[in-house]
């Protein structure tokens, strides 16, 4: 916990990269507890919404567990237009999104939400669009022999051997590796957690 007069804060994620993240800024969650949560997509839903629903059921998931505690919760979608991505959990899933995302410009979605210690509830979505270069079959096999891809939406991480193939980003960086730092940060101030003063997202 940061500061004494500080709630504990509990991260609904079993993520080490948004630990990571979090650490990046100064903050270490007291407790860990992932949410177990289906995390499909709803008939028709849209990647905006589906980003936000995720991030607000995890919270809410894990906040009664922890009712005196301030709740972060987060989840990060890559979205070609109005089509969700998968998390990629097989080599012809991950294949799939490579070859898709290739030469394309895409959406990363993370949304955030943070319920306070008096259970009072704000949430967020920040979209950031990166493209990626046109990928050879080379490059994708490359890729796919890696293993980086595994458990990652969109079948990549950008902050590992990916982040070769981003030929621009607009938008958050860390949001697209798992969570965006500024606008958490703000989120977490504002339900209370005493974020460090120094710390700059």
């Amino acid at each position: 916990m940061v500061g004494s007069a500080s709630p504990e804060l509990v991260l609904a994620s079993a993520s080490p990269r948004r630990r990571d993240l979090l650490a990046q800024i100064g903050i270490t969650p007291d407790h860990i507890q992932p949410a177990d949560l289906n995390e499909d997509p709803l008939k028709g839903e849209l990647p905006r919404p589906y980003a936000e629903r995720l991030a607000i059921e995890k919270a809410e998931a894990v906040k009664p567990d922890w009712p005196e505690a301030v709740i972060l919760a987060a989840d990060t979608v890559v979205a070609l237009g109005r089509r969700i991505l998968p998390k990629t959990e097989d080599e012809a899933s991950a294949r799939m999104c490579l070859e898709l995302l290739s030469g394309r410009a895409h959406q990363v979605l993370t949304g955030i939400c943070v319920i306070a210690a008096d259970g009072s509830k704000t949430h967020r979505v920040v979209m950031t669009r990166v493209k990626m270069k046109r990928l050879t079959a080379a490059e994708i096999n490359e890729y796919i022999e890696s293993g980086e891809w595994n458990g990652k939406a969109g079948g990549y991480g950008i902050q590992g051997l990916a982040g070769a193939y981003i030929s621009s980003l607009s938008g958050s960086y860390t949001s697209v590796v798992g969570l965006p730092v500024f606008e958490t940060r703000n989120l977490l101030s504002g339900a209370g957690y005493a974020v460090q003063r120094g710390a700059v997202a």
